[in-house]
């Protein structure tokens, strides 16, 4: 049997749903994304668009950054890995090596990236002094990665 509703209750439905699917179009996820932008460690690491050919994910951090990064962290430890970490909450290195990788990535490939590939590099290697170095020089690349499009 086919129910039948007022004039009002159907344009309070209608309402309704294209509110709801304009929102909904403004989202990725239903109630929580990973995703926050387009340079974010997050971006990178959930392989929604392809790696600079410069940088490959399955390349080592000991590789990319050296021998420094290498008596840091692990010697096999991915730059996937590394932007995928949840693990950055209270250790300043870990995240200084999410954030420092997500600006390697976009110095590469983002046009008008505050930082190049070596300058990252080399940040990265004066910032693993001590945890205060560390945790100021990820700060500014979170912002630099916040702050790109």
């Amino acid at each position: 049997m086919e129910r039948w509703f007022p004039p009002l209750s159907r344009i309070v439905l209608l309402f309704f749903v294209c509110f709801a699917s304009a929102t909904e179009a403004a989202r990725y996820g239903f109630l929580y994304t990973r995703n926050r932008g387009r340079c974010t460690p997050q971006h990178w690491s959930s392989r929604r668009e392809s790696w600079p050919k410069m940088v490959p994910q399955m390349g080592t951090v000991s590789k990319v950054f050296g021998s420094r990064a290498y008596e840091r962290y692990r010697y096999d430890l991915t730059l996937l890995e590394a932007t995928a970490r949840n693990d950055d909450g209270e250790n300043v290195f870990v995240r200084l090596l999410k954030q420092s990788t997500a600006a390697l990535l976009n110095s590469y490939a983002r046009t008008g990236f505050p930082y190049s590939a070596w300058e990252v590099k080399t940040l990265l290697i004066q910032a693993l002094v001590s945890e205060e170095a560390a945790a100021v020089q990820a700060r500014r690349f979170s912002e630099a990665n916040e702050a790109c499009n």
